[in-house]
């Protein structure tokens, strides 16, 4: 049986009502005079710079909903680019029972970064606090203010020991997000029997320690050790914002009839997770060489005057000698050093 309420009751009842419904079970209905929260920013016109990274970029301050009743309410800080809606909104859960919350200039960076904005240019952002007494009834939303935000790009690490390298923090291959986005890529050499690894936020023990999750391809906080999934060379992503982490091989090499293994064999490079270049030295005799992923020919560059080009030309070697060749394709350059 269902029981209705005429409005009229509203005078002499709270501004919440219960209300019985099928299966014995009770709902919560909202009020209409309910009163959502309303939101005001220190500042709507925000330039980021490195140089104030410490200084407060922007408070935002909340006066709570008023659901007639005395309930704990959750708040949540909603941003998302202007003309979304807030299909694709960043939330922040406040405090409880606060009433504003303060961003440092790297904080309020790195939380911008993360939604995808474009560095150094102008872009606007909107705001709202959505409130939410129980999960039984709808959640309330705050009055929308529009920010014009310019974020500045920041580059972040994660630290990757394991078996690999002898469990050490302070050696460990680290993966790198250039915009501190949440998103971390890097590449590890995992040899044989030693696949075991965690992900750190800090070069130490003891730091928020990432480990397996509940799922395959999740990670947690606390979890036990991650595991490559076999001996070799891995492109390494791990998705803070998603809790994953993915594995996809990927090795450059050296091939050409100027190489030890001709056009048949590639001389595996190594490569640096700081500088992000990948290296071989190794001894050469006149003839040509290229580059090429996981030892196919489905992506290979070739070039000249240390300019890379996908799929060119071949480089060519004129003096046999041992040689220092770097591979960067951040910049898209090579260079060919003879020692």
């Amino acid at each position: 049986m269902k029981i209705f309420f005429k409005n009229i009751l509203l005078l002499c009842l709270p501004a919440i009502l219960f209300v019985a419904c099928e299966k014995d079970e009770t709902k919560m209905m909202m009020s209409a005079t309910s009163t959502p929260a309303t939101l005001s920013a220190s500042s709507t016109s925000l330039v980021l710079t490195k140089a104030n990274a410490a200084n407060t970029a922007v408070t935002f301050n909340v006066t709570p909903a008023d659901y007639g009743v005395n309930a704990v309410i959750t708040n949540t800080l909603q941003l998302d680019v202007k003309g979304n809606t807030f299909t694709k909104a960043k939330e922040v859960v406040l405090p409880a029972k606060a009433e504003s919350q303060s961003y440092t200039v790297i904080d309020f960076n790195a939380l911008l970064l993360s939604m995808g904005l474009q560095t150094g240019v102008n872009t606007q952002i909107e705001a709202r606090v959505k409130s939410e007494l129980s999960s039984k009834i709808d959640p309330v939303y705050s009055n929308v203010i529009t920010l014009t935000v310019n974020p500045y790009p920041l580059i972040s690490f994660l630290y990757v020991p394991g078996a690999y390298q002898g469990w050490n923090p302070s050696t460990a291959d680290s993966l790198i997000s250039p915009t501190s986005n949440g998103i971390y890529e890097g590449i590890i050499k995992f040899t044989t029997g030693n696949l075991g690894f965690k992900v750190l936020t800090k070069k130490a023990w003891g730091t928020p320690e990432y480990g397996k999750g509940a799922t395959s391809g999740s990670i947690a906080v606390g979890g036990g050790d991650l595991a490559a999934p076999q001996a070799g060379m891995f492109k390494v992503t791990v998705d803070l914002n998603a809790s994953t982490i993915t594995f996809t091989p990927y090795s450059w090499g050296l091939i050409g009839s100027a190489t030890l293994g001709g056009w048949n064999t590639d001389t595996d490079m190594t490569y640096n997770n700081g500088t992000r270049v990948w290296s071989v030295t190794t001894t050469l005799v006149p003839g040509a060489i290229k580059f090429r992923l996981n030892d196919d020919w489905g992506t290979n560059f070739g070039g000249s005057n240390g300019v890379l080009a996908s799929g060119g030309s071949d480089i060519n070697i004129t003096t046999a000698g041992t040689y220092k060749i770097d591979l960067n394709l951040v910049t898209n350059t090579y260079t060919v050093t003879k020692l």
